[in-house]
C-alpha cells in the first residue's frame, strides 16, 4: 500500500469533495475496524493543580504562582473522585495539572504510590510531555530517569497533551515558555522505549497553516515508525473564550475543516490505530457525522473537565448518551479501558 504523502494530505485538506474525503477515511477505518464497531471510555480528568508558570495564550485553566484561585489538590479529595469513577464503571483517570514550580519527585511519587495502594487497578494515563519535563527539572533527573520513577511508582501511560502544533514556528507564537517541538518527541519516544503507551494529540485552529498541519501528522507517523507506543491520535480544535489567543483568533474552526482534518489524520496516520472523534468542542451531533469521517472512538463520558471547560465548552455526556450517539450513529456501541483493550460488550 502505497503512504499518503504530504502533498497529498494538504490537497485532500484543501478539496472541495467534502464527501469524497470522508469516505476515502471511512474505507480506512473500517479496514482497521471491521464489525461496525465504536468505542467509547468511562473515566474522569482529575486535575491535581491548576498553578502553572507557562502562561499558553490559549490556555483559560491555568492560574500563576501566588493567585488566590490556584491550588494544590489534597489526595483525600483525589481518592474522592477516583471512588466516583469507579462507581461509575470507570477504569482510568486522566490526571495532569500546570507546571508547578515548587513539587518534587517525592510528591509525585507519593502521589502514584498513594493512589496504588488504594485501588492498585485503577488506571494513571497522567502527566504530559511537558509537565514530565518540568518534574525532571526540578529534580535535576534525565526524562529517562524520572519517567521510570514515575513508572515504578504506577504511572501506566501518558497523554498526548502540549502536542499543540508540532512546529516551533507555531510554538513560538502561542506557547512561548513550553517544550519545544523536539523534546515533546523525545518525552514520547523516551516513555515508548521504557514501555509506556501513550497518545498523541493535535489542537488545531490557533492560526496554523494547513502546512503546519501535515508536519505536525508527519512528525507523529515518523515517531510511531520508530517505536509504535502511540495507541491513539486524538484532534481537537481551539476553543477561543477567556483566552489571550482568543482575541487574535477570529474565526474559529468550522464543521467542514474539521471534517476534513479529522479525515486526513485518518488516512496520513496509517501506523496509529484508532482515531477519536471528539463531542467534546464539536458537539454530539458532529462527533456522529465524524465516525464516517475516519473516526472509531468517541473518548469519554468526562465526568470531570476542567480545561476546555475553563475556555467556555461545557459539554457534558453520559454512557448512555454516548452509546445512543454511537447506536443512532448507526455502529455498535463498545467499552473500552485507557489503552483500547479489553472491550466490555454490553
Amino acid at each position: 500500500m502505497v503512504r499518503m504523502s504530504n502533498s497529498t494530505a494538504l490537497e485532500m485538506l484543501r478539496s472541495p469533495d467534502l464527501i469524497g474525503v470522508g469516505m476515502e477515511a471511512d474505507c480506512v477505518r473500517r479496514r482497521l475496524h471491521p464489525g461496525n464497531v465504536v468505542t467509547y471510555q468511562i473515566d474522569r480528568n482529575i486535575n491535581y493543580t491548576n498553578i502553572c508558570t507557562e502562561y499558553c495564550s490559549f490556555c483559560a485553566f491555568y492560574r500563576p504562582v501566588g493567585s488566590p484561585e490556584g491550588y494544590v489538590q489534597p489526595i483525600e479529595m483525589i481518592f474522592q473522585k477516583i471512588e466516583e469513577t469507579i462507581a461509575l464503571g470507570g477504569t482510568g483517570a486522566l490526571m495532569q495539572g500546570g507546571l508547578h514550580p515548587e513539587l518534587t519527585m517525592d510528591y509525585y511519587e507519593n502521589l502514584l504510590r498513594s493512589i496504588k495502594r488504594r485501588f492498585p487497578s485503577f488506571h494513571i494515563h497522567g502527566f504530559s510531555a511537558p509537565e514530565i519535563l518540568n518534574i525532571a527539572d526540578i529534580a535535576g533527573l534525565s526524562v529517562r530517569d524520572t519517567i521510570a520513577r514515575l513508572r515504578d511508582a504506577g504511572l501506566d501511560s501518558i497523554p498526548g497533551a502540549g502536542a499543540e502544533i508540532l512546529d516551533d514556528e507555531v510554538r513560538h507564537r502561542i506557547a512561548r515558555l513550553k517544550c519545544s517541538t523536539e523534546e515533546w518527541l523525545m518525552v514520547h519516544r523516551t516513555a515508548h522505549q521504557l514501555g509506556l503507551r501513550t497518545t498523541a494529540t493535535m489542537m488545531f485552529g490557533c492560526g496554523e497553516t494547513l502546512e503546519h498541519r501535515v508536519k505536525h501528522l508527519e512528525r507523529l507517523r515518523n515517531l510511531q515508525d520508530e517505536t509504535g507506543g502511540f495507541t491513539a491520535f486524538i484532534p481537537w480544535f481551539f476553543q477561543r473564550e477567556n483566552t489571550s489567543l482568543g482575541r487574535f483568533i477570529k474565526q474559529e474552526v468550522t464543521a467542514v475543516d474539521y471534517l476534513k482534518t479529522l479525515a486526513t489524520s485518518r488516512v496520513y496516520l496509517d501506523n496509529i490505530l484508532n482515531v477519536q472523534a471528539s463531542w467534546l468542542t464539536p458537539g454530539h451531533k458532529m462527533c456522529q457525522i465524524a465516525l464516517r469521517f475516519g473516526g472509531n472512538d468517541v473518548g469519554s463520558i468526562l465526568i470531570e473537565e476542567n480545561v476546555v471547560s475553563a475556555a467556555g465548552c461545557t459539554r457534558t455526556s453520559s454512557e448512555q448518551q454516548l452509546r445512543q450517539l454511537i447506536e443512532d450513529a448507526g455502529f455498535r456501541p463498545i467499552k473500552r479501558d485507557t489503552l483500547y483493550r479489553n472491550y466490555f460488550f454490553n
